[in-house]
């Protein structure tokens, strides 16, 4: 099943953080506000969920584009991995 992924950028006295992570099931994948992604079950899903708030939990971001970026590439990278 196809997923939206979404997170949240927070403020943070060393800079922006990313968390919060989601995903949502969609039809239309919308690669500004995330990032679309097949999982073949639900916990291949949260698996991959709890991964990246493992991944992103120390991480510091300057701006909301280079964090949201990041989480992009990250993704996308993991996903060409699997594949």
């Amino acid at each position: 099943m196809l997923y939206q992924l979404t997170w949240k950028m927070l403020p943070g006295l060393r800079g922006l953080a990313c968390s919060d992570f989601a995903a949502v099931p969609t039809a239309a994948p919308d690669n500004e506000r995330g990032v679309a992604l097949e999982f073949a079950s639900d916990a291949e899903r949260d698996a991959f969920l709890r991964h990246l708030e493992e991944v992103f939990a120390a991480q510091r971001f300057s701006n909301n584009a280079a964090a949201f970026e990041a989480v992009k590439v990250y993704v996308l990278e993991w996903a060409g991995k699997r594949q």
